[in-house]
Parts: C-alpha cells; structure tokens; sequence
C-alpha cells in the first residue's frame, strides 16, 4: 500500500503548463482578443470568441483577404488547446489530430502531438499517449523540450516501467523548470523498481534542494514527508524524525509531517520530544484529519510522562471538540439535504477570479461550507463540483443571451429603417449605370475579338483613322459615279491610301494593341468595383432581411439548452450531495470513534491523577 500510494503521489506531482502558439505576424483581432482571454484563464470566452472567428473565416469569399488568413493553423491548433483546458477532451482531441494530419508547419505539428500526448495521459490512455509521444521528431518548439520529457518519463511510471523512466528523469535533473519534480520522481522511480536505497538516496536529494520556489519547496517538502514515512515505516524512528523535521512548518504538508514526527519519538519512548510537534499541531485548524489525532496523542504523550492532570485536561479538550465537531457535521448535513450547500457553491463573489477554489476558505462559515475544504480533497468530489460549476456559468451565460435577443431584434430594425429609404433611388441608378456598363463590356469584347482576327489575318484597312474612314467612303461613292478618266484618279487615291494604310500597319497595330491593353486594366478596375457594389448592395439587405426565423430558433436552442442544464444541475448537485454527505456521515463517524477513545482515556486519566494525588498526600 504503500508504494502504490507513493506512486500516485509521484503522478499527482505532474506538471502539464499549456502554451499558446502565436504568429510571429501581426495577430487578427479577434484571434488577440481570444488569446488575451486564454491567458486570464477564461477558456470558455476565449472558445467562444475564437471558434466563431474560425468559423467565420471558413465561409468568407475570398479568404485571403480576411485578417486571420496568415494565422489559420495557429488559430485551429489554440482553439484545440483552449478546448483541452476546458476539459472538453473530445473536441480538443480532433482539433490537435487534425493539425497533426495537416500539411503545418514541423514546429506546429510537434506540439500538436505533445498536446494530443496530454491529452491521452489525462484520460488514463496510456499505450495513446506514447504513440503520440513517438511521432514527435524534427524542430521542437524550445519552450516544450522539457514538458515533452517530463511527460513521457510520467507516461512510463503510469505504465509501470520505472526503469524507462529513469534515464528521462536523470535528463532533466538541470531544467530550470522540473529539476525539483524529475528528482522527487526519479526516487518513486527507482522506488517502483525495487532499488530501495538508490531510492532513499534520491529522495533525499529531493529533500534537500536549495531553492526559494513555491513548487520547489513544495516538492522538498513532499519528499522530505514520504522519506520520513518510509523510515517510519521501517521503524528506523530517529532518522524519521530528523527526516520530518525538515517540513516546512507552513506547506501544505506541514500537518502529516507533524504528526508523523510525533509518532516517530514516541516511538524511540522520547515522549517530551513528541509532545512540540503534537502541541503545534493541536492548536491548528480541528476539521483537519491531523489535527484530531494529535488531539488525542497530545494527552497520550502527556500519559506516557505520568502527567495524568494535565493529559485529563488535554482529553477533555480533545472530547470538547469532537463533539463541537460532531454537532457541525450534523448540520452540514442536515444544511446539505436541504439544498443550501448548492446555493452556497455557485455564490458569484466565489467565481470572480480564477483562484475560486482558494476564495471557498473565504466562505463564512455556516453549515453548508463548514467542511467544505475537506471535502475538496477527494477527486471525485472536485471533479463533480467543477462539473457542476461549469454548468451554472453555461447557465448565466445562456440566460444573458437570451436577454440580448432583444437588443439584436432593435438592432436589425434599427438597419431596416435606415436601408429601405436608400434603397430604391440607389437601384434605379444603378440600373442606368448597369446599362451603360453592359454596352461598355460589348464593345471592348468585339474590340478584343478584332485584335484576335488581326492577328491571323492582317487587315489593314480595319486600322484606319476616322478621317481615313470618311475618306474611303468618299471613294466609294465617287468610284460608284465616275468613268473614265474620273475613275482612274479616284483608284489612284484608293492605291495612296491603301499604300500607307500596308506600310504603317504595324505600327498601328502596336499601337492599338497597346491601347487595348490598357483598356483591359481599366475593365479589371470596372469589374472589381461593380462585383464590390453588388456585395455591399447584397451586405445592406441582408444586414436586416432574413433575421426573423433564426431568431427564432435561437430562443429555442436556448431555451432548450437552460431546460437540460436544469436537469443535469438537478443530477450533478445530486450526486455531489451524496458524496458530501457519505464523506461526512463517515467523518461523523471516525470522530465519534475518537470520541469514544477521548472519553475512556480521560476517565483512566483522572483515576490516575487522582491515585497520584492521594499518594502524594499519603507521602507527606
């Protein structure tokens, strides 16, 4: 029991720090304002707002012109990152995947796979996880070298190959960020595979690491407190209690070191030693499991000592507060059946800011949230609260909504009113002008067609100037009425004509080519901007038109939507009010049990103090 305990210790250590991957371009806006939510912890806001984006920019017309074109990979990677921290696995897992299977950048890719790797760790898949760690190869980001290590090295104590794991923790003996962690779990390591005292040496290192950390010290602290259990266990009780004596008084494991310490010199029978640990101990917070055995081995010690009186005292003390205790738990009981432990959970001042769960000590103190911090120490009570949470916030959000549809309906009639007016004239003109377009686009199609015939069959006269034009009508007609001496001289200037019109062709025909080309541009130019009017025609009637019938059926989906979260609010808080009250109901009855102990030992006690009393009287 004990090494598995360790183990899962060793897993509880694991650190997993997601990262945003960002553009080195400019950010789109909307893709910034997502980002900027993410990094305050919002991951519902940042999902909401980024998957719209996404969305939106899958269905533009010309999409390289939208503002996130150059931020497309990175923008469906972060939002499978933003869909893993809100714990939606599913999604998140499809989203990564689907980078993966890509054509992303290698860098890009490499992370996906870290990420999807999480993911399966988290889900317990573990065979998953290392496939996924597998396919990592080429550029890694620098920023996730460790976190990928420190990943696989869990992956192999999840998977119970310690020995695999050792050479990855002993790599990152000198990150910056998880030296403290791969040694604490590099003794659980060599725990796992039997190597006790390579074992107790490392987690003696662990214990000793010189850093003002939180975490670091934390993790010191850790190691320092399974080292002195093993000792402890091994009833090598003086190197135990010099092992536990280096807790920290004020960590989080500071109550199991001290009682610890307390057993390890009443075990070696140095009972004054055990009575300072004990003492600091019994004056800290009672709902602490800890804490209420050390108020019945204060008194104990005290016994050992032959002070009967003051170990009486100590005793009634310790029964006082069971049964103070006993009281609370029945009304956290009774408080919780009747439904206030739920109001109490989903209080706003508790969700203003991301430390919520450390804001619940703030909570006063009445029976619903007495023994509310105990009860977060179990799994699966902090997994069906946060689940029970986040339904009450999908709730919020949806009912504030559902109040907005108001706003949108004055909106869009606010578009109409202004639209319709405008509308009419700017179509009739449009009309005229769509006209004159038309006739524009006819003429240079048959200017175009012309340079196409020319180019396989020269015709020179069809390059004539308007005045040669005129004048090769003038000819026709004369030649049409002249003889004779008339004729010849009207022929001999059609050959004058025709002359310059052969020897300039070229020439001319350059030049028309060349003019042609520049009117194409100028169609380009007439093309774009008639296709833009036809779309901010279309954007003006669709910004108010169509707006009813989806309306509609939103209120719908949204009514619907608060209806199920009512009914899986109903079962989720359920569910955890079974499990608070199991929790308590079993808490009531280790402290009765306590009590029964406390109220034999002071009735022993005060017979023995009142016995040394009467000899001491007799004595004199």
């Amino acid at each position: 029991m004990l090494r598995t305990s360790l183990y899962l210790a060793g897993l509880v250590l694991t650190v997993l720090t997601p990262r945003l991957l960002i553009a080195d371009e400019p950010l789109d806006p909307f893709f910034g304002e997502a980002v900027y939510h993410a990094r305050q912890g919002n991951w519902f806001d940042a999902l909401e707002r980024l998957d719209t984006e996404v969305l939106q920019h899958r269905d533009v017309d010309e999409a390289q012109l939208d503002s996130l074109y150059a931020h497309v990979d990175a923008a469906e990677f972060s939002l499978g990152d933003f869909e893993l921290r809100y714990r939606m696995h599913h999604r998140a897992g499809r989203a990564i995947t689907a980078v993966l299977e890509g054509a992303v950048d290698e860098r890009i890719r490499n992370d996906a796979a870290y990420r999807l790797a999480r993911i399966h760790f988290q889900k317990q898949q573990m065979e998953d996880a290392l496939l996924a760690l597998d396919r990592i190869d080429g550029d890694i980001p620098k920023d996730i070298r460790d976190d990928i290590e420190f990943l696989r090295a869990n992956v192999y104590l999840a998977q119970g190959r310690p020995l695999d794991a050792v050479p990855v923790l002993e790599g990152l003996q000198k990150s910056d960020e998880y030296s403290g962690y791969a040694a604490y779990n590099l003794g659980i390591a060599w725990l796992e595979d039997g190597q006790r005292a390579k074992a107790l040496e490392q987690l003696d290192i662990a214990g000793t690491v010189n850093s003002n950390e939180p975490g670091d010290l934390a993790i010191r602290d850790k190691a320092n407190l399974v080292l002195g259990t093993i000792y402890l266990d091994d009833e090598e009780f003086e190197r135990a209690a010099t092992i536990l004596n280096r807790v920290s008084l004020e960590g989080p494991y500071s109550n199991q070191a001290l009682l610890s310490a307390g057993w390890a010199n009443m075990s070696r029978e140095n009972y004054e030693r055990a009575l300072v640990p004990w003492g600091i101990l019994a004056e800290r917070e009672v709902t602490d499991a800890a804490t209420q055995e050390a108020l019945l081995a204060l008194p104990y010690a005290y016994g050992k000592l032959n002070i009967h009186g003051r170990a009486a005292v100590h005793y009634g003390r310790a029964l006082d507060a069971f049964g103070n205790e006993i009281e609370n738990l029945n009304d956290s009981i009774e408080s919780i059946r009747e439904g206030r432990f739920l109001e109490a959970l989903i209080r706003e001042e508790i969700r203003k800011d991301k430390d919520w769960l450390i804001r619940l000590r703030s909570l006063p103190e009445a029976p619903e949230t007495y023994y509310l911090m105990e009860l977060l120490a179990s799994h699966d009570f902090q997994t069906g609260l946060q689940n029970y949470l986040d339904l009450a916030d999908l709730k919020r959000r949806l009912l504030s909504w559902e109040s907005g549809f108001d706003s949108y309906d004055e909106m869009v009639d606010i578009r109409r009113t202004h639209y319709e007016p405008l509308l009419p004239d700017i179509d009739e003109a449009f009309r005229k002008l769509d006209s004159r377009m038309r006739l524009r686009q006819e003429q240079h199609g048959m200017l175009v067609k012309r340079r196409n015939d020319l180019l396989t069959t020269p015709r020179p006269e069809f390059l004539a100037t308007r005045d040669e034009q005129a004048v090769i009508a003038r000819l026709d007609l004369l030649e049409a009425q002249a003889t004779g001496q008339e004729l010849e001289r009207v022929q001999r200037l059609r050959g004058v004509l025709a002359y310059t019109l052969h020897i300039e062709y070229h020439e001319r025909f350059t030049e028309f080519d060349r003019n042609l080309r520049n009117l194409d541009e100028a169609m380009v130019t007439l093309h774009r901007e008639y296709d833009e009017f036809v779309r901010s025609r279309q954007a003006a009637t669709h910004s108010y038109e169509g707006y009813d019938q989806p309306m509609q059926r939103l209120r719908a989906d949204v009514q619907q939507s608060v209806d199920k979260i009512d009914m899986l609010m109903a079962r989720q808080g359920r569910l955890l009010e079974v499990l608070a009250i199991d929790q308590l109901i079993a808490r009531r009855d280790h402290l009765e049990n306590y009590g029964d102990k406390a109220r034999f030992a002071l009735a022993d006690s005060y017979d023995r103090a009142t016995q040394a009393q009467a000899r001491l009287e007799g004595a004199e």
